[in-house]
Protein backbone atom coordinates (compact mmCIF):
# COMPACT_ATOMS: atom_id res chain seq x y z
CA UNK A 1 0.00 0.00 0.00
CA UNK A 2 3.32 2.59 0.34
CA UNK A 3 3.14 2.84 -3.66
CA UNK A 4 -0.60 3.79 -3.22
CA UNK A 5 -0.13 7.07 -1.86
CA UNK A 6 -2.42 10.20 -1.88
CA UNK A 7 -1.87 11.85 -4.66
CA UNK A 8 -1.29 15.81 -4.53
CA UNK A 9 -3.64 18.41 -6.72
CA UNK A 10 -2.66 21.62 -7.36
CA UNK A 11 -4.93 23.97 -9.13
CA UNK A 12 -3.13 27.15 -11.22
CA UNK A 13 -4.91 30.16 -13.83
CA UNK A 14 -7.56 29.82 -11.11
CA UNK A 15 -10.87 32.22 -12.63
CA UNK A 16 -13.94 33.14 -10.61
CA UNK A 17 -16.86 33.33 -13.05
CA UNK A 18 -20.11 34.98 -11.63
CA UNK A 19 -21.79 35.26 -14.40
CA UNK A 20 -22.18 31.14 -14.97
CA UNK A 21 -21.99 31.16 -10.78
CA UNK A 22 -18.38 28.81 -10.67
CA UNK A 23 -14.99 28.91 -10.52
CA UNK A 24 -12.84 27.74 -12.72
CA UNK A 25 -9.11 26.18 -13.21
CA UNK A 26 -6.63 23.85 -14.32
CA UNK A 27 -6.00 21.11 -11.93
CA UNK A 28 -2.30 19.65 -12.30
CA UNK A 29 -2.36 16.19 -9.98
CA UNK A 30 1.00 14.73 -9.30
CA UNK A 31 0.64 10.58 -8.84
CA UNK A 32 3.60 9.27 -8.71
CA UNK A 33 4.12 5.00 -8.90
CA UNK A 34 0.63 5.17 -10.07
CA UNK A 35 -0.88 5.13 -13.47
CA UNK A 36 -3.60 7.52 -13.10
CA UNK A 37 -6.07 9.04 -10.48
CA UNK A 38 -9.84 8.60 -11.24
CA UNK A 39 -12.11 11.87 -11.81
CA UNK A 40 -14.07 10.86 -8.31
CA UNK A 41 -10.75 10.77 -6.40
CA UNK A 42 -9.70 14.34 -8.28
CA UNK A 43 -13.21 15.76 -6.91
CA UNK A 44 -12.80 14.49 -3.41
CA UNK A 45 -9.51 16.15 -2.59
CA UNK A 46 -10.73 19.71 -4.49
CA UNK A 47 -13.96 19.79 -2.26
CA UNK A 48 -11.41 18.67 0.65
CA UNK A 49 -8.95 21.63 -0.25
CA UNK A 50 -11.73 24.32 -1.16
CA UNK A 51 -14.28 23.30 1.58
CA UNK A 52 -17.16 22.37 -1.04
CA UNK A 53 -19.07 19.55 -1.48
CA UNK A 54 -18.16 17.33 -3.99
CA UNK A 55 -21.47 16.78 -6.02
CA UNK A 56 -21.06 20.84 -6.73
CA UNK A 57 -17.30 20.01 -8.70
CA UNK A 58 -16.55 19.16 -12.71
CA UNK A 59 -13.34 18.14 -13.86
CA UNK A 60 -12.84 16.71 -17.47
CA UNK A 61 -10.09 16.62 -20.04
CA UNK A 62 -7.33 15.43 -18.22
CA UNK A 63 -4.00 14.08 -19.96
CA UNK A 64 -0.92 12.29 -18.29
CA UNK A 65 1.88 13.96 -19.08
CA UNK A 66 4.43 11.09 -21.20
CA UNK A 67 6.24 9.06 -18.96
CA UNK A 68 3.49 9.25 -16.24
CA UNK A 69 3.71 10.82 -12.78
CA UNK A 70 1.69 14.06 -13.50
CA UNK A 71 -1.92 14.58 -15.23
CA UNK A 72 -3.49 17.99 -16.21
CA UNK A 73 -6.91 19.29 -17.00
CA UNK A 74 -9.46 21.52 -15.82
CA UNK A 75 -12.04 22.03 -13.00
CA UNK A 76 -15.36 23.76 -12.12
CA UNK A 77 -16.51 24.25 -8.72
CA UNK A 78 -20.07 25.71 -8.93
CA UNK A 79 -21.46 27.75 -6.03
CA UNK A 80 -24.82 25.62 -6.03
CA UNK A 81 -26.03 22.14 -7.58
CA UNK A 82 -29.04 23.98 -9.35
CA UNK A 83 -26.36 26.43 -11.50
CA UNK A 84 -24.34 22.97 -11.92
CA UNK A 85 -27.49 21.38 -13.79
CA UNK A 86 -28.15 24.64 -15.64
CA UNK A 87 -24.78 25.42 -16.97
CA UNK A 88 -22.78 21.90 -17.53
CA UNK A 89 -23.55 19.98 -20.38
CA UNK A 90 -25.65 16.95 -19.98
CA UNK A 91 -23.10 14.54 -20.68
CA UNK A 92 -20.79 15.61 -17.80
CA UNK A 93 -24.14 15.75 -15.87
CA UNK A 94 -24.35 12.14 -16.80
CA UNK A 95 -20.48 11.33 -15.70
CA UNK A 96 -20.51 12.66 -12.23
CA UNK A 97 -24.14 10.79 -11.58
CA UNK A 98 -26.14 14.01 -11.73
CA UNK A 99 -28.47 13.08 -14.36
CA UNK A 100 -29.49 10.13 -16.29
CA UNK A 101 -28.91 9.32 -19.73
CA UNK A 102 -31.23 9.15 -22.62
CA UNK A 103 -31.77 5.92 -24.17
CA UNK A 104 -32.58 6.44 -27.82
CA UNK A 105 -32.24 4.16 -30.82
CA UNK A 106 -28.49 3.95 -32.40
CA UNK A 107 -27.45 6.55 -35.22
CA UNK A 108 -28.21 4.15 -37.85
CA UNK A 109 -31.20 2.68 -36.98
CA UNK A 110 -32.46 6.81 -36.62
CA UNK A 111 -31.10 6.95 -40.33
CA UNK A 112 -32.66 4.09 -41.69
CA UNK A 113 -35.92 5.08 -39.98
CA UNK A 114 -36.03 8.57 -41.51
CA UNK A 115 -35.21 6.96 -45.18
CA UNK A 116 -38.22 4.78 -44.52
CA UNK A 117 -40.54 7.04 -43.42
CA UNK A 118 -39.21 9.31 -47.27
CA UNK A 119 -40.71 6.22 -48.68
CA UNK A 120 -44.22 6.63 -47.14
CA UNK A 121 -45.21 10.44 -47.43
CA UNK A 122 -47.97 11.49 -48.95
CA UNK A 123 -49.41 7.42 -49.21
CA UNK A 124 -51.55 5.65 -46.48
CA UNK A 125 -49.15 4.37 -44.21
CA UNK A 126 -50.81 1.19 -43.66
CA UNK A 127 -48.60 -2.09 -45.85
CA UNK A 128 -45.79 0.65 -46.78
CA UNK A 129 -45.40 2.32 -50.49
CA UNK A 130 -45.48 0.46 -53.32
CA UNK A 131 -42.49 0.59 -55.55
CA UNK A 132 -43.24 3.07 -58.58
CA UNK A 133 -43.91 0.66 -61.73
CA UNK A 134 -41.99 1.78 -65.04
CA UNK A 135 -44.04 2.31 -68.20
Amino acid sequence: MADREKPVVRTRKFITNPLLGRKQFVVDVLHPNRANVSKDEIRTLLGETYKCGKDTISVFGFRTQYGGGKSTGFGLIYESVEALKKFEPHYRLVRIGVASKIEKASRQQRKQRKNRAKTLRGTAKVKGAQKKKEK
